[in-house]
């Protein structure tokens, strides 16, 4: 496993990082996502910290907060303490009934992140990311309550999850002028298929000393290969389109995902996450599993090595013109009806 240095923290992070989402059984769209138990989530973190992963994402609403619960339960089981493994979660969405179970004001940050503490089961958390934006609350605030989570040792690093460019210039630009603590992440969709972040995010991070940390890397596994081969739309994908793929452009790339796979013996799942960590801007990929095949076929990822000829190829096959803002557009009018 590589390892790469998280923003300007010193903190290093694998490569490949494990994501929580399926931990935990949930109701609505957790049911087609998530439904690990303690056992089965144990197999999985036990796998990954040996193959070297060091960090662990999750969310406090990720299965109404059991994503949370299993994840600390199996940390405590396994003796996994934070020199062997990082945990990051987020705040923003609903996670109750109430008025107030939501967005990034600093009452219900105070309250979910003392929650996602208990659930976890440590004194602070590694890395707390804000899980997108809430209008309805100055950014300025929503920074300075993050500061004083960190002044309290209790959140040791801020980042940011689906921010736009203009979103974490604004956020440099606050914590650069009240010297508070600085965002030091951004947590995005980004795949073949999803590649508008390159356009105006990749460059902003990268004048930041910001990491890009990568979820759902397989386009919620458009990418794994079957739907090239069969044309059919099933498991997760079935039932939840997301996150959102245009389908007239993928025919193309699952092509070409196909073509160098049978060229290296490996699965289209294992091209896709390879491709992505040869991109100097990543600093780690976030890969999910139901069942440790998944997993170890995922983790192989790290031990492929594409050519500039292959890599050539999935670069102008997947290539996105700058005036196609199709995920962004769509995860946000997904957002504004949520909320």
């Amino acid at each position: 496993m590589e390892y790469s240095t998280l923003g300007r923290t010193g903190l290093r992070i694998s490569r490949l990082s494990l994501g929580a989402m399926t931990f935990g059984a949930g109701s609505g769209i957790w049911g087609a996502i998530a439904g690990l138990d303690i056992e089965q989530a144990g197999r999985l973190v036990a796998m990954a910290v040996e193959r070297g992963v060091n960090l662990i994402d999750t969310a406090d609403v990720y299965s109404q907060g059991r994503s949370e619960e299993v994840l600390g339960q199996v940390l405590a089981a396994q003796r996994l303490d934070e020199s062997k493994v990082l945990v990051a979660t987020k705040v923003r969405l609903r996670t109750g009934p109430s008025l107030n179970d939501v967005g990034l004001g600093r009452s219900h940050i105070m309250r979910t992140v003392e929650t996602s503490l208990k659930r976890i089961g440590r004194d602070h958390i590694d890395l707390l990311q804000l899980h997108n934006r809430d209008a309805l609350v100055p950014l300025d605030e929503t920074l300075r309550v993050l500061g004083d989570l960190v002044t309290q040792g209790k959140v040791r690093h801020i980042g940011v999850c689906n921010f736009s460019a203009a979103d974490v210039e604004r956020a440099n630009a606050i914590t650069s002028r009240t010297d508070r603590a600085r965002i030091v992440s951004n947590q995005v969709h980004y795949a073949l298929t999803s590649r508008d972040i390159e356009h105006e995010i990749v460059p902003v991070a990268a004048a930041s000393n910001q990491s890009l940390l990568v979820w759902s890397p397989l386009a919620g596994g458009f990418l794994s290969g079957k739907y090239a081969r069969t044309g059919e739309v099933a498991g997760r994908r079935a039932t939840l389109n997301f996150p959102p793929v245009d389908a007239a452009r993928a025919a193309p790339i699952l092509a070409a995902l196909d073509e160098t796979a049978a060229e290296l013996h490996a699965s289209p799942a294992q091209v896709a996450l390879a491709w992505l960590l040869a991109r100097r801007h990543v600093a780690s990929v976030i890969v999910g599993a139901r069942t440790p095949e998944q997993l170890e076929s995922n983790l192989d990822a790290a031990t492929l090595s594409l050519s500039l000829e292959q890599v050539t190829r999935l670069d102008t096959v997947s290539e996105v013109p700058l005036s196609y803002p199709y995920w962004m557009q769509r995860f946000h009018d997904q957002d504004r009806i949520a909320r």
